[in-house]
């Protein structure tokens, strides 16, 4: 709205190079996902991912040693998994598709919600306490979904 037409043209001609890219970026990432998304799919995976799950607490727990409630499975469009403040853990049931040591991060990390509801220090220090390449793994799933 303060700019005239000459300087928003003119903003646009210099930037012109990083919006494509942007555009390029996104429209590539919308339309390419690696995971099928139909609810088909979702009914013939739940069961398999709440095992993995089920399984990963189990095996993790034994580092933590946490108190959980529920634990879901759910056909997430955007989420990997979430932690209520009640203790219950909700996760993508797309984990299946993962390669072993992402979904372990997924489940590290929503189990270091039941202590830390944050994303401070002492948060990444209870996930390195059973993945200590979290970093690494979390760059490689900001890049899957």
């Amino acid at each position: 709205m303060r700019f005239s037409d000459e300087k928003a043209e003119l903003f646009l001609k210099q930037h012109s190079e990083w919006i494509l890219e942007k555009i390029l970026f996104f429209r590539e990432r919308t339309q390419k996902s690696i995971f099928p998304n139909h609810k088909n799919d979702f009914l013939i995976n739940k069961s398999c991912a709440l095992r993995l799950v089920r399984a990963k607490l189990l095996e993790l727990n034994t580092v933590y040693g946490f108190k959980y409630s529920k634990v879901s499975i759910r056909n997430q469009s955007s989420r990997w998994g979430s932690c209520s403040r009640n203790g219950n853990l909700n996760f993508n049931y797309k984990l299946v598709y993962l390669a072993d040591d992402l979904a372990t991060y997924v489940i590290a990390h929503e189990m270091s919600h039941l202590q830390e509801m944050n994303h401070g220090k002492r948060f990444w220090q209870l996930v390195a306490k059973t993945v200590p390449n979290w970093k690494i793994l979390r760059k490689q799933l900001k890049n899957i979904y």
